[in-house]
């Protein structure tokens, strides 16, 4: 009755908006954050105060890196990213608001994504911006063992993704919470809904009045407002959901 009563919401949806977390890719191989055995689990983040000041904690930086560079590379879409890519393209979907930074929704086929903790698909110099692909770089730190800097001005590079105690991109999270606002569905999925100020977004989408649909392997601390609460896995989910759709 879930999946029925999730597409009947989508079929009537004019503004439906999908939120992903790290859950959604790890049907791709691409290991989450916080479970046990989980990226934190295995190594202490470098914070950004950290990262600029010190040279240690940018060598740190750049062994972790090149370390998860071998999980994104190797990764692609699956049903999930699929099955939203084909709602954005036929209209069902406005678009998609994701923590991810492994670029899966783009590779799917997915054209609105907003990447609120940015994207690991590039490397850019902190002092005159030059943006390079990111395996030139990880390739020359593997080679080197010394954290690379920029081929322009000599200055600090660094991933294009947001680290702990770094600034969201203004624009990002501005055009995410108007998306957020004028939603009339919202289906959170894959996301533990702590990470803020991200997490709010879901509850911006339905105190501003959509219905909001949480799919997820654990509980969250939204669960409690949503509509639906969904406990399975992301990609049987929509594609039941899509098939219900018919699309």
């Amino acid at each position: 009755m879930d999946f029925q009563q999730v597409a009947e919401w989508l079929r009537e949806s004019h503004r439906a908006v999908v939120f992903t977390g790290a859950g959604i890719s790890t049907e791709s191989g691409i290991p989450d954050f916080r479970s046990p055995g989980g990226v934190w689990a295995r190594n202490k983040p470098v914070y950004y105060d950290e990262f600029l000041a010190s040279e240690q904690s940018r060598q740190e930086y750049w062994r972790q890196k090149s370390e998860a560079h071998v999980d994104f590379a190797g990764s692609v879409p699956n049903a999930g990213h699929r099955v939203l890519a084909s709602w954005e393209q036929n209209g069902t979907l406005q678009g998609v608001i994701t923590q991810n930074i492994d670029g899966l929704h783009q590779d799917a086929g997915s054209r609105r994504v907003l990447e609120i903790h940015g994207t690991a698909r590039f490397v850019d110099c902190l002092s005159c911006a030059h943006r390079y692909e990111v395996e030139q770089m990880v390739e020359r730190f593997q080679a080197t063992g010394t954290p690379p800097t920029c081929d322009y001005c000599g200055g600090i590079t660094k991933h294009a993704t947001i680290s702990f105690g770094q600034q969201l991109q203004p624009q990002v999270i501005d055009e995410a919470t108007r998306l957020s606002r004028s939603a009339d569905v919202m289906l959170a999925i894959g996301s533990s809904l702590v990470v803020e100020p991200a997490a709010s977004l879901p509850r911006i989408a339905q105190a501003a009045g959509a219905r909001l649909v949480i799919l997820n392997r654990d509980e969250t601390p939204l669960d409690h407002l949503a509509d639906r609460v969904i406990h399975k896995s992301i990609g049987e989910a929509l594609q039941e959901i899509d098939n219900i759709l018919g699309t």
